[in-house]
């Protein structure tokens, strides 16, 4: 096929990329297509037109019914060229029209007799045709013919018939099944690629079976294997089998370990590398066990293979986030790869560099990147600056030089995200190291003199805002943020205003002068400008002394609106001009869910029609409507939280259920929604038993049973439970549905007089914790923790065991919690050995709840973690620990 871009010509005046489809239609090719029906085939012609034809196919060209057909009749006519390329070219125009059933049947005959053909080429393209348009009933014609080629002398024609059988093992697992002999026979062959597909086969058709697995794994590792793609395949299927062999233990004795290790010195350099990779994988694995992969892929660093040295340096960047100590012999070798030609080797040696360093080789490691952050892409400087911010946690006193280091690049030129990461990091560090605040600060005013990016701006402004208060020389800042008032966009200049506000409330002795500085922004061109600088003004009064007390003046410019924006936006929407001005505390605080869930099911709908309407202004306030029009819930007082509905029935069952768990302060009430999805079956006195052994707080009071419960309309019944008032009480449900069947006449839609009473069991439900618990986020987390007060601060450290990474145990905890992240901190950087998260929400009671997490990887694989939590009552202070520890 031409390739897709050429130059014309070499006139580099008029140097232009052309594509030698451009231009090209349907409706002309599809003329051209009647080429195939010429009585003397011109081979190059038609290659040529079905090259055309391919090419609209891949670019997302659709054919209608009848061109389509068209076109496949007219090729089915090339088949009488004895042209082999006309032929090859053939074979992919049909695979790529995939004809019908019907029309398959006029090419069956041609691809069958190719399959039999003595031309090698033939007989490997057909099977792969056949395989791609057949049926199961014309696969068992040629079954025979299939399991024949497996075993065939011909590597390409046995390659052609596995790579076949692994793609109708997923259409026709049965058929395929059947030839697990050929393909443990094409196992032994000698030809490399068909050792590969035939192990991938073999793998596929026995992997839900694992002791079968085990078995073939067994075999195999006694040196039957002599393909290097084949052995590739053999080491991945290793390490699954020890990370599921059941005594694979952290005390480094697990099954075939030896065999991983005994590939290290195996002459293919793709064998060697897949098992260092593989052990340098293995859960738990020790130092003793990494040092040969580890010596291997040190070796590969000094190759002259660039694919070699990016492999080994990438697999050691991975070892180096849990066992950097390992790494450290290889340091030597990976600074010489700083400046290798490729910038993505250099990038990967230089964060492992900086993972592994220790605190001595910081200063020389800064030298080496400093030239080479200019030579590389937006992309990799990123991945750079992150390391050197986890360095700079790592090792505290060097703050300065890694601070100037990032207040140097901030300069040069790049894009917004680039220097979004600089100055990401460059706020991390002056939060988390005390010491580097009034440098960092410095960087950041500096900066913002020559920031070419709006947000950027304005969120440095709010930063300053908020820390250049608090340091011993807040004055200094002054002139920066007052600079931007005259040199920048309106947006950034009204920040400027609000900065300056702030500083004016924080700082006593900057009052005056803030008064004054604010007078000015008075005569502004801009309104949002000039009304701020008014509110400000008029905030800290005419005189520039605080007005009202200084904590209001601090709670109004640095408080935190513990309202979701969303929330906000649509009151005011709804809000209608009158004599009532709108009231902020109307706003509902919870986090909006959705009333019901539907079923994932294609063709189902959804299972809780018959609850809440849609497009409430709060679903909880449409669920308390629904709860309270129902006598024996009325009096259970107001309605604290409703969960999002839980699936209690697998999809395409008899029956759909789901149930939502409604939290009041004394009560809980389960509301399942069911559905009757079989047509001839009618559903009457339908209720949910619940047994509640194994929830002992909990004290059934009340239930509600469904009436009347036909096909494909949901309705819903309610159990209420008893349990003791304010107590965050757990448990666990089981639950049966019970109800009487009468069958249904499909002729007339009624229901027989005489119905049978049934039951359907269902999953178990749970009362979690998090069910206490609201999502209500903070817009600034620092402020709303500082405004909370230490007093009902409650800290511990907690060991969370062996995990995967710490973006499991993160998630771990805040699903345990059910609180709000803040910040954006849910995310976890992928090479992180530490990290911070920050948590809100509003607990049973109405009573606030800040928490932030500090996480980190304590030995291998251990996570440990501290817990600080504030609120505005220590008893659920101590509550949110006992969950923590309990959980």
């Amino acid at each position: 096929m031409a390739q897709p871009f050429l130059k014309k010509d070499d006139d580099h005046d008029d140097e232009a990329d052309y594509s030698p489809f451009l231009g090209i239609e349907k409706g002309a090719v599809l003329q051209e297509a009647r080429v195939f029906n010429d009585h003397q085939l011109d081979p190059r012609r038609c290659s040529q037109v079905i090259t055309k034809l391919l090419y609209l196919l891949n670019q997302g060209e659709t054919f209608t019914k009848v061109e389509a057909t068209e076109v496949f009749f007219a090729v089915t006519k090339l088949f009488q060229s004895r042209d082999l390329g006309l032929r090859r070219m053939v074979y992919v125009i049909i695979k790529e029209l995939s004809p019908s059933a019907d029309e398959v049947i006029i090419v069956t005959s041609s691809l069958m007799k190719d399959m039999t053909s003595k031309t090698d080429m033939y007989r490997a393209n057909a099977i792969r045709v056949l395989c791609r348009i057949t049926d199961g009933t014309l696969l068992t014609q040629i079954e025979r013919y299939l399991k024949q080629a497996i075993v065939d002398k011909n590597p390409v024609v046995a390659s052609a018939a596995l790579v076949s059988g692994i793609h109708l093992l997923q259409t026709n697992p049965e058929i395929v099944k059947r030839w697990s002999n050929e393909v443990q026979e094409a196992v032994q062959s000698r030809a490399a690629l068909v050792q590969f597909h035939a192990l991938a086969l073999l793998h596929q058709i026995r992997q839900n079976d694992r002791l079968a697995v085990n078995k073939l794994v067994s075999s195999l590792t006694k040196g039957s294997v002599r393909s290097p793609l084949a052995q590739c395949l053999l080491i991945r299927y290793t390490s699954q089998v020890i990370r599921e062999s059941a005594s694979n233990t952290q005390t480094g004795d697990r099954p075939f370990y030896d065999f991983l290790e005994g590939c290290l010195r195996h002459k293919a350099e793709m064998v060697i590398f897949e098992a260092a990779r593989a052990i340098t994988e293995l859960n738990g694995v020790t130092s003793r066990e990494l040092t040969p992969a580890i010596t291997v892929l040190q070796l590969f660093l000094s190759s002259t293979k660039p694919v070699l040295r990016f492999a080994a340096v990438r697999t050691l960047n991975k070892v180096a986030m849990t066992h950097p100590i390992a790494v450290t012999n290889c340091n030597i070798d990976m600074e010489s790869l700083i400046s290798d030609q490729n910038r993505s080797i250099a990038t990967l040696a230089i964060t492992t560099l900086l993972k592994t360093g220790n605190e001595s080789s910081v200063d020389r490691l800064m030298k080496q990147i400093t030239t080479f952050m200019s030579d590389i892409a937006d992309e990799f400087k990123i991945v750079v600056i992150e390391a050197i911010r986890s360095l700079c946690l790592k090792f505290p006193l060097k703050h300065r030089s890694l601070m100037n280091f990032l207040s140097n690049i901030i300069r040069e030129e790049g894009g917004f995200e680039y220097k979004k990461a600089i100055v990401d990091s460059i706020v991390i560090l002056i939060r988390d190291i005390p010491e580097a605040k009034e440098s960092g600060l410095l960087h950041l005013c500096e900066f913002i003199e020559d920031c070419e990016f709006t947000y950027l701006s304005t969120q440095i402004l709010h930063f300053l805002g908020i820390e250049g208060p608090k340091t011993s020389d807040p004055s200094k800042y002054i002139r920066y943020i007052y600079n931007r008032v005259h040199l920048e966009n309106a947006t950034v200049r009204a920040g400027a205003v609000s900065t300056l506000a702030k500083f004016g409330a924080m700082v006593d002795s900057l009052k005056p002068r803030i008064f004054v500085l604010l007078r000015r922004c008075l005569f502004d061109t801009d309104d949002e400008v000039r009304d701020r600088a008014t509110l400000y003004l008029n905030t800290l009064g005419a005189d520039g002394a605080v007005v009202e007390t200084g904590e209001d003046v601090k709670e109004f410019l640095f408080g935190s609106l513990d309202i979701p924006l969303v929330n906000l936006e649509r009151s005011l929407k709804n809000y209608e001009p009158s004599e009532e001005s709108f009231d902020i505390n109307s706003v509902p605080k919870e986090v909006k869910i959705q009333p019901l869930a539907e079923k994932k099911a294609p063709g189902k709908k959804p299972t809780g029609l018959g609850g809440p309407p849609p497009g409430p202004p709060s679903t909880i306030d449409a669920y308390e409507k629904l709860l309270l029009s129902i006598p024996e819930f009325a009096n259970f007082g107001k309605l604290f939280k409703s969960s999002a509905p839980v699936e209690l029935t697998e999809a395409e069952t008899e029956y759909a259920v789901n149930v939502v768990k409604h939290i009041f302060d004394g009560h809980v009430v389960f509301q399942y929604n069911c559905t009757n999805t079989i047509p001839e079956q009618l559903l009457e006195n339908v209720t949910v038993i619940v047994d509640a052994s194994e929830a002992e707080e909990f004290a059934e009071v009340a239930s509600k049973p469904l009436r009347s419960l036909p096909y494909d309309s949901p309705g819903q019944t309610f159990v209420a439970f008893e349990k003791p008032e304010g107590v965050p009480a757990v448990g666990k449900f089981s639950n049966m549905l019970r109800f009487i069947v009468k069958e249904v006449d499909p002729s007339t839609g009624e229901a027989e007089d005489d119905g049978v009473e049934d039951e359907y069991q269902l999953e178990e439900l749970e009362v979690v914790a998090a069910d206490y618990m609201l999502k209500v986020g903070v817009s600034n987390f620092r402020n709303a923790w500082e405004s909370m007060g230490p007093d009902c601060e409650r800290v511990d450290e907690y060991g969370l065991g062996p995990r995967e990474n710490l973006a499991e145990a993160v998630n771990a905890v805040i699903n345990l919690l059910g609180m709000q992240p803040c910040e954006g901190t849910e995310v976890v950087p992928s090479n992180s050995r530490s990290h911070t998260c920050l948590l809100s929400g509003v607990y049973i009671g109405n009573v606030k709840v800040l928490v932030r997490l500090q996480f980190g990887i304590d030995g291998p694989k251990d996570v440990a973690m501290k817990l600080a939590v504030r609120s505005e009552d220590e008893a659920v202070s101590d509550v949110i620990h006992e969950i923590v520890a309990s959980g």
